[in-house]
């Protein structure tokens, strides 16, 4: 079904703009996806997720464009302007504390520290890996009137990793407990194969201070992330796939394939727990490993049908995954059962199952559902679904088949930029402290990527980007500078003279450091 005969069957788009951004996708010849998935699940055993896979093709994730690595040395001189190494993990600057209201009268104060001592890391261990980051502000009222705003701090991040990097606040010296939000996913997309072959398979973080910037700049991206999440109140057909039988012990990667002939103008197709699909025409196969009780993945397999139904069906169990001719096999079974439900009902269930396979994946440890409300997952995935998936209108490639899996799960590990939420109260004449800390991780290259910066850890700092308060100073501090070497920078630190405090230039966007720790302070 072509994305915007979905939109127009379900009236969710205008026609207009639809048609002016999409293109005909082409359609693909017959191709066995799932016979490469056979491969990986007995090689791997299909460990949690399928993670970032690529849906049924099985291809990576962010992998880096072949001129996304190091832009060359450190640079010559410590103290010139620019924005420093162009590293293959960006981990995003310091951003800077924003209000709702920025009302007349109130200034703000900033003086950001990087704290480098050894065992500032998330896990605790003796070496020197990220930094400590206390980012405060004093706020000024020169009003007359007590003054009250709804503060947002930004940081950049993923679901995944909010257990090490979610900043703790503090006003006027009290701990505060602030609401989060989340923008979408923050990056793009770039072809699996280089661009003489150009597609959207592959996910492309951002890499870049500059890619930031547009990001935030306009204030977008923010009122979005504080809005209100999709609404699919769309009427959806469930085939359910349970109770389970096959030959495990002569066939461990034994498949059970639902087949049928569906109008790709009125129906569009969506799986959760499936491995497999194969499509000519009208014809459609879709595939899944029988269950075991070994594999990592939803024993819970459903095909959801938006639009018209898809009517009779034929099930066949196979060796594998290729679902070949002349594989089939007698003792692959399993019941069906159809429901009608809407697609919101269906996202919350699935992002229960979900979040508690995630949990479960990682028993004892703080894990990001312990953070993360799962109504602000949920709508994270019906964001993706409708701002990349079938109901975008052009769909990515990466999404294209419907693999409700892939978003469920990439939506964990997206690029975003993540919002904390609170009050401030600044009295009449006065001012207000607010304090935040957090744990930032360095941009930096992958080990045994053998470009001559790896080791290096960069960091950035923005000095505006996305903030309306009125700035009359920023400064920024280092600490526990005696393991590490300033590689790069244009701060203007200077360790050897003792200068560790510096004066920002209010003018100036941006400001980089990269830092090389001692030899027994390096990860390993």
């Amino acid at each position: 079904m072509r994305a915007e005969r979905l939109f127009r069957v379900l009236g969710l788009a205008d026609p207009a703009l639809v048609e002016e951004a999409l293109e005909v996708r082409r359609r693909r010849a017959w191709k066995r996806w799932a016979a490469m998935a056979a491969c990986l699940a007995l090689a791997a055993g299909l460990g949690f997720g399928w993670l970032a896979s690529g849906g049924f093709r099985g291809y990576g994730g962010m992998a880096p464009e072949a001129d996304s690595g190091n832009s060359g040395g450190p640079s010559a001189d410590p103290g010139a302007a620019g924005d420093g190494l162009a590293f293959l993990s960006y981990a995003g600057p310091v951003l800077p504390l924003d209000t709702l209201e920025n009302p007349a009268g109130l200034t703000a104060e900033r003086e950001v520290a990087w704290d480098f001592a050894p065992g500032a890391n998330r896990y605790g261990e003796r070496r020197q890996w990220g930094a400590d980051v206390t980012d405060a502000y004093i706020l000024r009222n020169g009003t007359e009137e007590d003054v009250t705003v709804t503060a947002l701090y930004p940081f950049a991040g993923n679901f995944d990793s909010l257990p090490e990097i979610r900043p703790a606040v503090a006003v006027d010296g009290e701990a505060v407990e602030p609401e989060l939000y989340a923008g979408a996913y923050a990056g793009g997309f770039q072809p699996a194969f280089g661009a003489e072959v150009p597609d959207t398979l592959n996910l492309e973080g951002l890499d870049s201070w500059e890619k930031y910037k547009a990001l935030l700049e306009s204030g977008t991206y923010r009122d979005q992330a504080l809005g209100e999440y999709p609404a699919l109140d769309i009427p959806v057909t469930v085939y359910e796939f349970s109770d389970f039988a096959a030959p495990h012990g002569v066939y461990p990667a034994a498949t059970q394939a639902v087949s049928f002939d569906m109008d790709p103008e009125r129906t569009a197709v969506l799986t959760y727990g499936f491995n497999g699909m194969d499509w000519e025409g009208s014809f459609r196969r879709y595939s899944f490993f029988v269950p075991d009780g070994k594999r990592k993945e939803p024993d819970g397999k459903l095909l959801a049908v938006l639009g018209e139904d898809i009517g009779e069906y034929t099930l066949a169990g196979y060796q594998n995954g290729g679902c070949h001719p002349g594989e089939e096999i007698a003792g692959v079974s399993c019941a069906v059962t159809r429901s009608v439900t809407t697609l919101d009902a269906l996202l919350d269930r699935l992002c229960r199952d979900y979040a508690e396979r995630y949990a479960q994946e990682r028993a004892g440890q703080e894990n990001a559902f312990d953070t993360v409300p799962l109504a602000l997952y949920r709508g994270a995935v019906a964001e993706l679904l409708v701002q990349y998936g079938a109901l975008s209108g052009a769909p990515k490639d990466r999404y294209a088949e419907g693999r409700l899996d892939d978003m469920l799960q990439e939506a964990v590990v997206h690029q975003r930029v993540l919002y904390l939420r609170f009050p401030v109260t600044v009295p009449a004449g006065g001012s207000a402290e607010v304090a935040c800390t957090l744990w930032k991780e360095p941009s930096y290259d992958f080990g045994c990527s053998g470009l001559e910066d790896e080791g290096l850890q960069g960091y950035g700092l923005a000095v505006r980007l996305g903030s309306g308060l009125a700035f009359t100073r920023q400064g920024a501090v280092l600490a526990n500078t005696e393991n590490v070497e300033i590689k790069g920078q244009d701060f203007g630190f200077g360790l050897e003279s003792g200068m560790a405090s510096v004066e920002l230039d209010l003018e100036r966007e941006h400001y980089y450091l990269e830092i090389r720790p001692g030899k027994e302070w390096l990860p390993g």
